[in-house]
This record gives C-alpha cells, structure tokens and sequence, in this order.
C-alpha cells in the first residue's frame, strides 16, 4: 500500500514543513524529520504543544534533569486536561455509543460540556480534590466519559478496570489505591447474556474502607441495594459547574496496571501533560485523525486503549464507544457500526482480523467502507497474512497501521505514518521523539534485520511518574532501567527492517530459547494464520528435568481436528518458511486457551501452569476456566 495524493494534506506533512523552520534546514522526507526530533527533542515537543493547539502555559523549562528515569518535562508547564480534551462546543455528535444488542445513543459537544462540568462540580461537593483517587468498575458508555473527564478536570486520579473483572481482581487493584470514589454499574451485556454486577460491586466495596462515596452507573432503582450510593445522570445534572483551573504538567490523571499473571498488578501513575502531548503526537501526526471525523477502537476500560481513545476527543474527532462482544449477533456487527456511523478510524486487535478470516467473513462484500480511512491493530504482532486479507477483503483504500507500545508508557513506541508506505508484517516507522533501538545482551545496537531487545535511549514526556506505594523507586527502576541503566527496556523483542520499518516477535519474557538461538512467539503464530484449522495458539518453553522443549498449545477451529496429517503440515510449514528451531516437540489440542479482556493470549500463565506454578492474577483473564485444561494435562508427565 502507499499514501494517497491527500497524504500531502496531512498534519504530519505540515508538521514536516513547521519542524524545517524549526531546525533551519531541509528535511528531505520522514527519517530525516525523526532524527531530528530525537536530536533536539526539546524543539520538537515545543513545536508539537504549539502545533497541536495544546491549551495551557507551556513554561521555559521544557526539560529539566535529562534522564531515565529522572527527566522532569515541561517543569514550569501548567495545563487542565478535561479542558484541552474538550475541543469544541456545538451540537455537533462528540461521543457515540453502541452495544451489541443494538441499542444507541449520542452526546453533542454542548452536552459533554454541560455534563462533565457538572458531574466535577458534585464530585466536589462530595468532597473529591485535587490528587484524590477515583476507581471505576465500568463498561465502555457515556457516562464512563463523563465520569473521567470530570474526575480530571478537578486535578484527580482515575483508574478503571472491565465490568467483568472478577472481585479478586479488582480487589488486587483497587485496595492499593485507597480510592474515596468508587463507580460501579448495575450489570452489561457480552455475547447475548446479561451479567449482573451489583452483588460483585457490593463485595469491592466492603473490601476497600478508603471510600466515602458510591456511585453507579444504569443502575436505575437499584442503586438502593448499594446504601448511599449516587446515581451517575443526576451527578450530570447537578446545579452548578466547576472550574477548569490549570494543573502543573506532571500532576497525576491515571493509574494504570501493568498485565502480568503473577503478583499484585503494579500500579502504574501517568501524568496528565505526557500523557496529552504523547497522544496529540500520535493521534494527529501518526494517526492523521482529523476535526469532524470518527473514531472506534474497540476495548473495554481495562485496557489503555480505551485511555487512548478518550483524548481522540482533542482533536475535535467523534469518539464512537461499543461496549459488547466483537462478534456477537454476528461476525458483523463491528463493520456495521463502522459503515453506518461513517466512521473513518477503526481500531481492533490482530485477534479479531484473525477470526473474520478464519470465517470467511469478507467484510466489502456485506459493508460500505469506502470513508474508512485507516484500520489501526494492535495487542499483539499482526501477521503479514492478515495486511493482504485486509487489502484484499476489508478495506483497499484505508492504511493498516500496526502500532505498538503499551500501558507502561500510555502510548506507542511504534505505529503508523500517512506519508509511507505499508509493507506486509511491518510496522511504519519509529515514533516520533522516541530514541528506538534493538540492543543485544551488552547493549550494542543491531543492524537491520537482526532481532534483540525493543530499547527507547532517551527520555520522553509520557515516561510514568512512577509506582504507587514505591516511595524510594526501587520497583519502578528495576522494571525498566535495571538491565540497560539509563534505558527503557520495554521486554519486547523485534527488529527494524532496511526501509526502517519494525517487526515485533513477541514479549522478550516469552521468547523461545531453542539451542542457545531466541525465538519470537510471534515467528510461530505467523505461520499458523494460514491454516484455518487452528483458530489461535500458545507457544511456550516447557523444563522438565534437564530437558528443555517447546509446546504449541493449539485451539481448534469448529469441526477441525488436529490429526497426523494435519501435525505434519504444521511441522513442515515452520520448517521451511521459518526455520527447523521453530518446530514445536509436541502440538497439543485443547478447548480454550486463557486470554485477557482486551484478546491478548496469555502466554505467561500458561508458562506458569505446566510448570506447577500458580497464576495468581488469574481473575484478570476472560476465561480463567480455560486454565484446568493445562492443570496436569498428559502431555506434560
């Protein structure tokens, strides 16, 4: 795929013309404007806060104590985030909603205004101030919006998770936050069953004796089985709205937990200024999303994709919500959303093109989607397979940008570019501020084509405040800053290509060792997508005595088994379009395999349960039932 003639309109090909001003020479095409936003990365987020209209007192110390971690950006800044998200004022739609049983509703900027001042003005009136912590147990609505929006725009803290956490779960989370504010809602719809959650809301509660006020969401009359709680619609009808006064840069806005399946989850704080200029970079730059145009990604709460999607609303795009599952009445219910609302942004996992595909769903044949504009992918590495079902059976004209990053820093190390062109298995380009490197074991960077450890070897403004509950940082610096002082190792393993793209092969923490030669998960899995027998898969290193070897886990698609023949051509097709290391000593068929709410494979637990480990965050998955079947399975004696 290469850009088309509107690239040239793009705010990344503006950018590329204000950035020349700024460092007095050419910059004769993308490489070169990236090199100079890592150069002089204090020229390029100035020019970024002036370019993207950011509102607020941008300061002079723009960078204070350049390290990692330890670098204070934008010191002396001053900003309200709630205001800078809330980019227009008209009748105009800015959030949109639907769910999976059809049901839809809409919120115009005037009453997203009116809503979140006043919803701030009852938090305050509750007792909410600036640094307080708000927790949410919410679906993907409305009024979730609301709720965050005006918890920042008092200079508080907010930090969600998916209604279909278990209480552990949440629990895990939330007790390390001491919340004053809890949210809840009165239960959702997923794959065609109502869940309640009152009595799951209820449990959180008695769990956590820092909170001073409940509030649910569509709960409707009862609300009264939670005593005292307050009713979301009536906090945005409150008679009064509150201030939008300006917060320093660095002043927390989100909690965030990192995703691994043992231990407590770490709680990770993000500022407000990072977090809206990284997303500014990525959403207006990379993204090219543009004023009046929409947006769906699908996500629920639990995942910073649905953070991300929230400050879409700053460039006066339409946030488009869907809370429900992905293919549920039908494998089109997404792309109808997307064809009806006319929306020119569709954000979804690798996951989720897999099983189109894998359905023979060809979604041009049943949608019109020729406004769509880009399809953006990320949660995993998305293989070269599925950017030419894309091209061939989605949408020709609309850019696949693979992006990746993370919650650790509420944004993508890599992702998309209007100005280049997609290559099948790649991401386009390095983002912009980011000094992204693969390293080896002592550091040394890697050519082209040889794969190592994702590196960022400078500072940038959305790097986490740091750990709640870790005062002297020992935790936060051992996560990411212990192996390579001074660097951010991010536990991802890849490679940039020739023409500067990158390929990610999965987790470094999951990565196959087969003979001394690491091995991606992602190399494996992208040889799978060709069979439509195997609907997913987990690859992982099994020890057994002094006897180390790898199992593919495979999850069957209906109808298919997984016989001799079948094995063999498995076998045969790692062999010749991989490598002879990338052939699994055993295939194993089971029911389900564990995934997260957000669709991620969990390779980890898995790791952890034929070892005879427990998986302590098991409450997390979506499925956490599917872990009996690793639970001493034949296979592993």
């Amino acid at each position: 795929w290469r850009p088309a003639g509107d690239a040239n309109d793009s705010a990344m090909a503006q950018f590329l013309a204000r950035a020349e001003v700024s460092a007095g020479r050419l910059l004769a095409n993308y490489d070169a404007l990236h090199a100079w936003s890592i150069a002089d990365r204090v020229a390029f987020w100035r020019l970024l806060w002036d370019f993207s209209g950011i509102k607020g007192t941008v300061g002079t110390a723009t960078l204070v104590n350049d390290a990692l971690p330890g670098a204070r950006w934008f010191a002396d800044a001053a900003l309200n985030f709630t205001a800078n998200l809330l980019a227009k004022d008209d009748a105009s739609p800015a959030l949109i909603w639907r769910d999976e049983t059809g049901r839809r509703a809409e919120l115009s900027w005037h009453d997203l205004n009116e809503q979140v001042s006043r919803t701030a003005a009852a938090l305050a009136a509750h007792g909410v101030t600036k640094g307080d912590r708000i927790a949410a147990i919410v679906p993907n609505r409305i009024e979730t919006v609301v709720l965050a929006l005006a918890t920042a725009q008092l200079g508080a803290v907010w930090s969600s998770c998916s209604a279909d956490f278990g209480a552990q779960a949440i629990i895990d989370r939330f007790s390390q936050l001491a919340p004053v504010v809890l949210i809840g809602c009165g239960g959702y719809t997923f794959n065609g069953r109502w869940f309640d959650c009152l009595a799951r809301f209820a449990e959180v509660r008695a769990a956590l004796p820092s909170v001073r006020v409940c509030v649910l969401i569509d709960a409707g009359q009862r609300r009264t089985e939670i005593a005292t709680a307050l009713d979301a619609a009536e906090l945005a009808t409150h008679p009064h709205r509150a201030a939008r006064q300006p917060f320093p840069f660095a002043t927390p806005l989100y909690v965030l937990f990192s995703s691994g399946t043992t231990g407590l989850p770490k709680c990770i704080v993000h500022g407000a200024g990072g977090t809206l200029l990284k997303h500014r970079c990525e959403q207006l730059l990379h993204g090219d999303f543009r004023h009046g145009e929409r947006v769906l990604f699908f996500t629920t709460c639990g995942w910073m994709m649905w953070n991300w999607l929230v400050s879409a609303l700053a460039g006066g795009t339409t946030v488009c919500l869907y809370d429900g599952a992905p293919l549920h009445p039908d494998a089109g219910v997404l792309l109808r959303y997307v064809a009806e609302e006319r929306i020119a942004h569709f954000g979804v996992s690798p996951g989720y093109l897999s099983q189109l595909a894998k359905l023979n769903y060809f979604p041009r044949a049943h949608h019109d989607l020729t406004q769509l504009r880009s399809v953006l992918s990320t949660g995993s590495p998305l293989a070269a397979e599925l950017f030419r079902w894309h091209y061939a059976h989605l949408q020709p004209t609309a850019r696949l940008a693979s992006i990746t990053g993370g919650t650790d820093l509420i944004g993508c190390f890599a992702l998309g570019n209007p100005l280049l062109p997609v290559h099948a298995g790649e991401i386009q380009c390095a983002a912009l501020g980011m000094d992204l490197a693969f390293v080896d074991e002592s550091g040394a960077q890697l050519p082209p084509g040889q794969q190592g450890e994702l590196v960022c070897r400078q500072s940038f403004p959305s790097v986490p405040l740091g750990f709640l509950n870790d005062d002297d940082g020992r935790r936060f610096h051992a996560a990411y800053f212990e192996r390579y002082p001074g660097w951010w190792q991010h536990g991802d393993y890849g490679e940039y290509t020739p023409h500067h793209g990158v390929v990610i092969h999965g987790r470094s923490d999951a990565t196959l060792n087969r003979a001394g030669v690491r091995i991606g998960t992602a190399e494996i899995y992208r040889q799978l997508e060709t069979f439509p027998q195997i609907a997913e898969a987990i690859a992982v290193t099994h020890e057994r005595g002094a006897e180390l070897r790898m199992i593919l886990f495979v999850r069957m698609t209906t109808s298919c088994e997984l016989d001799d023949t079948l094995q063999a051509q498995l076998r045969d097709a790692l062999r010749r379009n991989a490598s002879p290391r990338h052939v699994p000593d055993l295939i194993v068929a089971v029911p389900d395999l564990p995934r997260t709410r957000s669709g991620k494979l969990a390779e980890l637990a898995v790791r952890e349960l034929i070892h005879s480990r427990a998986v302590k965050n098991a409450g997390a998955l979506a499925n956490p039932e599917s872990l009996d079947y690793f639970k001493d399975h034949p296979a592993l004696r």
